[in-house]
């Protein structure tokens, strides 16, 4: 969720997915991938913003998306900075072009505050160089300094996420933390002691490098390999759940709850609100997510954050790392909340369908609107593609509100059922 901001002060929306905060930025190919997520950002536009991307927004998309935001299309100025590999966005925007273009666009309108996905040092020095706060830091009171960016790097690896989650008490998976060269010896330890196991870089997000391994493979735990790891038990699981936070001057607090889809580790929707498990979870998590909040905003960080954690088929709670940014869950929740400003706690998913054939995305808007699926204002409910053009025409994200979580899910196996009829089991 944006925080609370008056309709004078405009933002620029920085698409900085090319970001260290999350994963090294060597590892040019992923982020390009997830840049690719890029047009999204778009839900977060009022009248007046500037948006940031590194990759073009359709024509088609943007109509859609201003119209379903009610939002002329002019309204927004939008400007494609490409990433450049091995290098932050904003030291992109910063060395380009661009960098004048927006001074012109701030110039036009007091007031701006910079809205970044991730708070690192290239975006503070982005910031400097036009003269405005991050938002929500302000200039005249405190603003993001070295501190806030440091424990924005710290608690998006998993050794720092640990160390403060074990000091506030939180409850982790056995694990170790080690070098590349310590690696074979120390998942030997481990599947000695569990049989299987996680193995996780450092710096890592989305379940991107992640390997789980059993006893049975041992020869792969065997390989040598660079950088910082960290090797925990496999805890056998039933949900994979997580919790989305903002911290401020004010003291934090929770903003919406959800479980987690993953395939192989790897994130690939959210339903809304948390269901189907004890209070009592819900509110451990919620705890951990705000003391965590308080040790952010102890060391200056102002801004989201989430935790993510397992519940174990005996029904314990399992912190696993903590998101210091904003997440793949901000946006869609945003858009959603601001459609809905009425529900306090609507009910929503978001997720991939991968369709039997190609569309354009007039088609595939022109489909939903026959089928009588697309949003409807009036009701509340419906789809809604909130992230353009998918590059193969087939893999569509999506996003699904309704009045409570059994509409969303018979909305959500229509839409299975009208992207991708062959599948009767609505396999995404």
């Amino acid at each position: 969720m944006l925080p609370p901001r008056p309709r004078d002060r405009p933002l620029v929306i920085l698409a900085n997915f090319a970001s260290d905060t999350a994963i090294d930025l060597e590892q040019s190919a992923i982020l390009r991938q997830w840049s690719l997520q890029a047009p999204r950002e778009i839900w977060l536009a009022r009248p007046g913003d500037v948006l940031l991307t590194p990759v073009p927004l359709s024509p088609a998309f943007i109509r859609y998306a201003c119209s379903v935001l009610d939002m002329p299309i002019d309204a927004i100025s939008i400007l494609t900075v490409p990433d450049v590999a091995g290098a932050a966005m904003a030291d992109t925007v910063r060395s380009t072009r661009a960098l004048t273009s927006l001074r012109d666009l701030v110039a036009q309108r007091p007031g701006y505050r910079l809205l970044p996905t991730a708070l690192d040092s290239a975006t503070v020095a982005l910031a400097a160089e036009l003269d405005i706060p991050i938002s929500p830091y302000d200039l005249s009171t405190r603003a993001a300094g070295p501190d806030a960016v440091a424990v924005t790097a710290l608690l998006n690896t998993k050794a720092g996420f640990r160390t403060a989650a074990q000091d506030l008490g939180m409850r982790l998976p056995d694990g170790q933390l080690c070098d590349g060269s310590r690696l074979p010896a120390v998942a030997r330890e481990l599947i000695g002691a569990y049989q299987d196991i996680v193995v996780k870089p450092d710096r890592s997000a989305g379940g991107h490098g992640l390997r789980f391994i059993s006893g049975r493979d041992l020869p792969l735990a065997a390989e040598p390999a660079a950088g910082q790891w960290v090797v925990e038990e496999y805890l056998a699981h039933c949900r994979s759940v997580s919790a989305q936070f903002h911290t401020g001057e004010q003291e934090p607090r929770m903003l919406f709850s959800g479980e987690m889809s993953t395939r192989d580790g790897a994130f690939t929707g959210y339903r809304s609100p948390l269901a189907d498990v004890p209070e009592y979870t819900v509110k451990k998590l919620e705890r951990w997510g705000l003391d965590l909040g308080d040790y952010l905003a102890a060391r200056g960080y102002r801004g989201p954050y989430s935790i993510d954690a397992l519940v174990t088929r005996q029904g314990g709670l399992y912190a696993t790392e903590a998101n210091v940014r904003r997440t793949a869950t901000t946006t869609p929740h945003a858009m959603i909340t601001r459609l809905l400003p009425s529900s306090p706690t609507p009910a929503w998913l978001m997720g991939t369908r991968r369709a039997d054939r190609v569309y354009t995305f007039p088609e595939a808007v022109d489909l939903l609107a026959a089928a009588g699926l697309a949003y409807d204002p009036g009701t509340g409910a419906g789809v809604l593609l909130y992230a353009d053009d998918p590059a193969d025409g087939m893999s569509w994200r999506y996003a699904i509100t309704a009045p409570d979580p059994d509409c969303v899910r018979q909305l959500d196996r229509q839409f299975a059922l009208l992207f991708a009829p062959s599948r009767e089991d609505g396999d995404q």
